[in-house]
């Protein structure tokens, strides 16, 4: 029995439960037939439309995951009060700039998922990934001071701490260096 459901039957499985409820609450009727039409659509997706299989290392942590989701919503909010203050302030408009950023995260799902984070929070956006040397070039409303361009790669560094201790295993970690302009 337990080699029925392994790691990918559990992955299908879940994949067949969620697009069926996101089949259900699209056409906002939960009857026996539009069930039975979501799981039939959910079968052709997974099986009939297969993705190429993810290589996923590392275990899930829920309460480092639970850490991750609490600080990032904090800086999105933190960032949107800041892109709001430089939309009505009354002096020009910020110094932007395209920044470097070294990750030292192992896992190529890992690393998108880090991406996409760091497109989620307001005035930054991930311009390059270069996978083989595991750097992002990132698109910063605001780097005109010193401190700014700290504060970002700050918070860049503690993303990435977090998204290492939720998803990857410690073993498998490499030491990052951190970039000249956040040495002290």
């Amino acid at each position: 029995m337990s080699r029925l459901i392994n790691r990918d039957n559990a992955l299908r499985i879940g994949v067949l439960i969620w697009l069926t409820a996101v089949w259900i609450a699209l056409w906002g009727d939960l009857s026996l037939a539009n069930t039975f039409a979501g799981v039939v659509v959910a079968l052709v997706v997974v099986f009939a439309l297969p993705l190429p299989l993810v290589p996923v290392a590392g275990r899930f942590h829920p309460l480092s995951f639970l850490e991750l989701i609490v600080v990032a919503g904090y800086y999105a909010l933190e960032s949107s009060f800041q892109v709001a203050w430089f939309a009505i302030r009354p002096s020009g408009p910020p110094v932007s700039g395209v920044l470097r950023v070294n990750l030292g995260i192992q896992s190529d799902l890992v690393l998108v998922i880090c991406t996409d984070l760091l497109n989620l929070i307001p005035g930054t956006m991930v311009l390059e990934l270069d996978r083989a040397r595991c750097v992002v070039y990132v698109h910063v409303l605001d780097v005109g001071s010193d401190e700014a361009v700290v504060k970002f790669y700050r918070i860049t560094r503690r993303l990435e701490h977090l998204m290492i201790m939720a998803f990857e295993r410690p073993s498998e970690r490499r030491r990052v260096e951190t970039p000249p302009e956040v040495q002290p």
